[in-house]
């Protein structure tokens, strides 16, 4: 596949008209994905909750793309506030156990829209034939 394709998921959006991610040839780049409530749209109430939606989304996205978590090469992950960083490292370990198979990753502090606590882009690869 060499073109361009859009992947979008059920239960996760955005307001503006843009996809979850794109597919350019074997490559996926995500668009933000945030700890939204599949059935309400809205963000969870709480950081850990959004922190559990953001991987559940990430994961729902990169199967819909062909791919998996173990192609993903980069992840950038913005944060409301520092505070967060040792729930997202616990959830980061339950998806990346092995040390030499992680994708390389940054955390930077941002301003976020509403009462989000953090947004994740990712880079991934999908594998040829897939």
């Amino acid at each position: 596949m060499t073109g361009k394709r859009s992947i979008s998921i059920p239960g996760f959006g955005h307001s503006a008209p843009i996809p979850g991610a794109a597919r350019v040839g074997n490559l996926l780049f995500s668009s933000a994905i945030s700890g939204i409530e599949p059935d309400t749209g809205q963000p969870a109430d709480t950081a850990s909750r959004q922190v559990e939606l953001v991987f559940a989304h990430l994961q729902s996205l990169v199967d819909a793309a062909g791919t998996s978590l173990a192609h993903i090469g980069k992840m950038a992950i913005y944060v409301r506030d520092n505070a967060i960083r040792e729930l997202i490292n616990e959830t980061w370990l339950k998806h990346f156990p092995d040390p030499d198979d992680r994708p390389a990753r940054h955390i930077q502090l941002a301003e976020l829209p509403g009462p989000l606590y953090l947004q994740i882009e990712i880079i991934a690869i999908i594998p040829e034939g897939e």
